[in-house]
């Protein structure tokens, strides 16, 4: 039986649920700066301050390591979204704030572009299960958006498709590539009217 991340928690306890975490966030710089194939089980324990066989005791390989990272890197995004979108009632102000969120990550955390890119490749489940999570939580608010009358009649799948999409390049022009500097105000409140016209609703005046 397959040991979930919630069963190694609980094993492992508070304090090895850090080194775990430790080791993440390094395997997350040294898969950035030297790419998959490059990255080393040596560099990611060094990176983490720990010795090269307590790496075993958390994951089996540097692939399960880098395969965990995906999933781990999915959750925090997802859960900043949440957070910030969860603070608004109205479903507009709620995308709004959610992709303010995730431009936030995207600064704190530019590699999540390359860590995906790479998974491509290398944990191609892991890359596509990043997606349909995303997407699974964005189209049930949809479509429950929908279902009350708050926004028209759609496809809500295809709307948190084109909604990932947007914010994913958005964030690539302006944060990635921009120094990892905040989204200019201007393209936050272009984004939002993108979204607005995305979800058939009005884009209120002053909502900026």
């Amino acid at each position: 039986m397959t040991e979930t991340t919630a069963d190694r928690s609980r094993r492992l306890g508070a304090k090895g649920a850090r080194t775990r975490q430790r080791l993440l966030d390094a395997a997350e710089a040294v898969f950035v700066e030297y790419g998959y194939h490059d990255a080393s089980i040596v560099k990611i324990t060094e990176t983490a301050g720990v010795a090269q066989g307590t790496f075993y005791i958390y994951f089996p390989g540097k692939h399960e390591l880098f395969a965990e990272l995906v999933d781990d890197l999915n959750r925090r995004v997802r859960r900043a979204m949440a957070q910030a979108a969860g603070a608004h009632r109205a479903r507009l102000d709620a995308e709004r704030a959610g992709f303010a969120a995730y431009f936030d990550f995207v600064g704190e955390h530019p590699g999540l572009y390359r860590i995906m890119r790479q998974a491509e490749f290398v944990a191609p489940e892991q890359l596509r299960r990043h997606y349909d999570r995303i997407v699974s939580g964005y189209s049930s608010r949809l479509a429950a958006a929908i279902d009350t009358g708050e926004i028209p009649r759609g496809d809500p799948e295809l709307m948190a498709w084109s909604l990932m999409g947007l914010g994913e390049m958005v964030g690539m022009r302006w944060v990635l590539w921009h120094r990892h500097e905040a989204v200019p105000d201007t393209v936050l409140a272009g984004t939002g009217e993108i979204i607005a016209r995305i979800l058939g609703v009005p884009d209120p005046p002053g909502a900026h």
